[in-house]
C-alpha cells in the first residue's frame, strides 16, 4: 500500500507536465489500487449503530470563519451540543461523544483519532462556511471523494487550512500541503470503504435540512477534508450555512436557528440509523 501511494503521490506532482490523456491514465490506475484497499478497521460492517462521534469544528485560538460578531466556532459548538442532547432523547441506547465540549482547540488528527478510538459507527463534524460573494447561501454535506467543482476544492481548502496552526503538521499528515491542490487530491480518495453510508447519511442531512426546516441546500457533495481522512466510520462534514450571508449568519447566529438546525439533523440520523439497522438485519439474519 505504501508503495501504491508513494506511486500516487509521484504522479500527482507529474499532471501538470503531462498531455491530458497520458494525464489521466496513471492517476486512475492509482485510484483504482487504493480504491481497492480499504482502510483497516475492526468494524467495517456492523448489524447496528452504537456510538456517534459529534465533531464541532474549529475552537480556542481557532475561530473559524466569521460574520459581523458571529464566529464559526461559537455557532459549531451550539450545534454540536444541541444535536448530541437530542440524539441523546431519541437514542437513549447510544453513546453520544463529543470531539470538544467547549471553546478549545483540538487538532485534526485527534478529532479522527477520537473516533477510532472509541469504535464510532459515526462521525459528523460541523462547520459553517464563506465565501467573497454574500449573496451566496445555503447549506453543503461533504462526503470524502474527488473534487467534482472548484467550489469544492475551496471548500476543503479553507477548513483543512487549520493544520497550519499544528505543530509538526506536515510529519503528522504525511506532507500534506494545504495550499496544494495534488494533496487535497490525494486525501480526497481515501475514505472508499465507507462512501456509500457516508453519501446516504449526507444525503438525509440535506433532505431534512431543505424540506424538513425549509432552508436552502446546495446539495451533497465530495472533497478531500482532513478531518475524515483516518476516521474508520462513515463520516460526513455539515457546512451548516454561510457566515458571509446576512441571511444564514443571522439564522445560525440566532437560538432558533441553532435548534432547528441541530433538530434536522438528529432527525436525518434517526432515519439513517433506522435504515442501516434495518437492512444490516436482513442481510446478515
Amino acid at each position: 500500500m505504501k508503495i501504491l501511494i508513494s506511486m500516487l503521490r509521484t504522479n500527482l506532482t507529474k499532471l501538470k507536465h503531462l498531455p491530458k490523456w497520458e494525464n489521466i491514465v496513471p492517476f486512475l490506475v492509482m485510484l483504482i489500487f487504493v480504491a481497492a484497499t480499504p482502510p483497516s478497521s475492526k468494524k467495517i460492517y456492523k448489524k447496528s449503530i452504537s456510538t456517534i462521534v459529534i465533531d464541532a469544528g474549529h475552537g480556542g485560538h481557532d475561530p473559524g470563519c466569521h460574520g459581523g460578531d458571529v464566529r464559526e466556532k461559537e455557532v459549531t459548538l451550539a450545534i454540536a451540543l444541541s444535536l448530541g442532547s437530542k440524539l441523546k432523547e431519541q437514542m437513549p441506547d447510544v453513546k453520544i461523544i463529543y470531539t470538544r465540549s467547549s471553546d478549545k482547540f483540538v487538532e485534526l488528527w485527534e478529532r479522527a483519532a477520537i473516533a477510532n478510538k472509541n469504535n464510532a459507527d459515526l462521525f459528523i463534524s460541523i462547520h459553517c462556511n464563506s465565501t467573497k460573494n454574500t449573496n451566496i447561501n445555503g447549506t453543503e454535506t461533504f462526503a470524502m471523494g474527488l473534487h467534482k467543482a472548484n467550489d469544492n476544492l475551496d471548500v476543503a481548502k479553507r477548513e483543512n487550512d487549520v493544520v497550519m496552526l499544528e505543530d509538526n503538521y506536515l510529519e503528522r499528515y504525511e506532507g500534506f500541503d494545504p495550499n496544494s491542490p495534488e494533496s487535497h487530491i490525494y486525501f480526497s480518495l481515501f475514505q472508499n470503504a465507507h462512501m456509500d453510508q457516508s453519501l446516504r447519511l449526507a444525503s438525509r442531512v440535506e433532505n431534512q435540512i431543505s424540506k424538513g426546516i425549509n432552508r436552502p441546500s446546495r446539495g451533497v457533495k465530495q472533497a478531500g477534508f482532513v478531518v475524515l481522512w483516518k476516521t474508520k466510520m462513515p463520516s460526513i462534514l455539515i457546512e451548516t450555512g454561510f457566515l458571509s450571508n446576512k441571511k444564514d449568519r443571522e439564522f445560525l447566529g440566532s437560538e432558533k436557528g441553532v435548534e432547528e438546525m441541530s433538530s434536522a439533523i438528529a432527525l436525518a440520523v434517526n432515519e439513517y440509523k433506522k435504515s442501516f439497522e434495518a437492512i444490516s438485519s436482513n442481510k446478515i439474519n
